[in-house]
């Protein structure tokens, strides 16, 4: 080969190592998530990208059909949702920092997990969204996965970790 064409490509291949320099990944807590959060950490640590974990929770007023009736409860379930997400979050915090991988850490209430992960990567300026194929939860289960709803409105690619 010509020495010339190596100079190029290795060019180009510098160029592809940083086309991603935010990483987006939510997760869910399930065991394929955390799968698909250590894949990505391993995918910014080797490109040298920063990452946030994103966790959506959703309201219980969406969850119940009369939302008065769920106030007695309501603030057990704020408390049940603030362990959970942080265990899920410190969870990719320590991996990411055992990598050397920068990572911030986001938690947003939206009663459709879809549009939060959608949104939260177009504001804050992420260039890639890893995350699990089958993210499954509640009333979404039987209407389609996350995963699907996220890749359909996207603007931002995506990578499935499957």
């Amino acid at each position: 080969m010509r020495p010339g064409f190596r100079l190029k490509s290795a060019a180009k291949a510098g160029a592809r190592r940083n086309l991603y320099k935010h990483i987006l990944l939510p997760t869910d807590g399930s065991e394929l998530s955390k799968a698909a959060m250590r894949h990505g950490i391993a995918l910014a640590k080797a490109i040298g990208a920063r990452v946030s974990a994103l966790v959506v929770s959703t309201p219980l007023t969406s969850l119940v059909v009369d939302p008065t009736a769920a106030s007695a409860a309501l603030e057990q379930y704020k408390v049940l949702v603030a362990t959970q997400t942080a265990k899920y979050l410190d969870s990719i915090r320590n991996e990411a920092a055992e990598a050397g991988v920068a990572c911030s850490a986001l938690c947003v209430e939206h009663d459709k997990p879809y549009e939060a992960i959608v949104d939260t990567a177009k504001n804050n300026g992420c260039d890639l969204v890893v995350m699990a194929s089958h993210g499954l939860r509640g009333v979404s289960a039987i209407l389609g996965s996350e995963t699907l709803k996220v890749l359909t409105h996207s603007a931002v690619p995506i990578l499935v970790y499957r």
